[in-house]
């Protein structure tokens, strides 16, 4: 039962290493960064638009008719 557990809390969260891809020794971050918050902030993909999720930030994106 013990090593269960232990098993469990070693697994990294896979929510964050979804917002980068690696390229030969580097990582690149998939989403576009908040120009108001930094580096450190990713904004949100929705269909029409970026968000920020710190400081509510938004753009549209440009529809194609």
């Amino acid at each position: 039962m013990a090593d269960k557990k232990q098993a469990a809390q070693k697994k990294a969260p896979k929510g964050r290493w979804g917002l980068y891809k690696a390229e030969g020794s580097k990582l690149v971050r998939k989403n576009k960064s908040c120009p108001k918050c930094g580096e450190g902030t990713f904004m949100a993909q929705h269909k029409d638009r970026l968000v920020c999720g710190a400081c509510h930030y938004m753009e549209k994106s440009k529809s194609e008719n």
